[in-house]
């Protein structure tokens, strides 16, 4: 079986690599890196000859203009589908974020892209599902939540069920070879935190001393949970305390 990863030196997409080539299949590993650009298709239909089935968890465009980024992030998935399309790729596996259907996300370019991004892969003729989890362990450093200072780190205050992206690579690759024949499949991890509480006990584990200020998030429903997995969501573990026990 040879199988495609879309964003393959991302930090899910890099894991899901690893994992399938530990199982010996033939993996064609899709970046920029690579040589392949999704926005512009270059080199994109020809990498996904003889490919069986796709792993997207690409996180395409430029993170200091949300319009463009929107844009680039469409562009892109319909650039994956009709690639998939074109070489008969009999399986898609996309990568996105549980809660962003909520309206507080209606002003947010980002957010609006992975909903369209959602609606083009549901919508074409690829027998696809999205795996959408909540945030990861790893967004303890996001700088889109978290700004780092010499003297201190300050930290939205996100209430997250946050889950691994090792867990996340797992599903990933559980549904690219043995699909559930859902169309969503929904992951949390098994604990709610306050973003600035994960944070403060990620540097405590790396044993930086600088202290975590909380600062208010960019809306109020974040506070509130708003990216909280529904409780239909499948739990993957590991918690806070045994993800950290794997942290260097």
């Amino acid at each position: 079986m040879k199988i495609a990863v879309m964003g393959a030196t991302g930090t899910a997409g890099s894991r899901a690599v690893q994992r399938l080539k530990a199982r010996d299949f033939d993996v064609v590993e899709v970046s920029r890196s690579c040589g392949i650009d999704l926005v512009t298709g270059e080199g994109l239909t020809d990498a996904l000859a003889d490919v069986d089935a796709v792993v997207d968890a690409s996180n395409v465009g430029p993170s200091d203009d949300p319009r463009k980024r929107r844009g680039a992030v469409t562009t892109a998935t319909r650039n994956v589908v009709d690639a998939c399309t074109k070489q008969q790729v009999s399986r898609l596996v996309l990568l996105s974020i549980v809660g962003i259907e909520h309206p507080a996300f209606d002003r947010f370019e980002y957010y609006l892209a992975k909903r369209e991004q959602e609606a083009i892969v549901e919508n074409s003729d690829l027998n696809a599902t999205l795996v959408k989890t909540s945030q990861w362990h790893e967004f303890a450093t996001n700088p889109a939540a978290v700004t780092f200072h010499a003297d201190k780190v300050e930290v939205q205050d996100w209430l997250v069920q946050p889950v691994a992206a090792d867990a996340v690579a797992d599903v990933l690759v559980q549904e690219v070879l043995k699909p559930s024949n859902e169309s969503r499949v929904l992951i949390t991890g098994p604990e709610q935190i306050r973003l600035p509480d994960l944070t403060r006990r990620l540097l405590d584990a790396r044993g930086d001393s600088r202290p975590v200020h909380t600062t208010e998030p960019y809306f109020l429903e974040l506070k509130e949970g708003v990216l909280l997995a529904p409780a239909e969501a499948r739990v993957v573990g590991p918690d806070v305390e045994g993800w950290l026990s794997t942290v260097n």
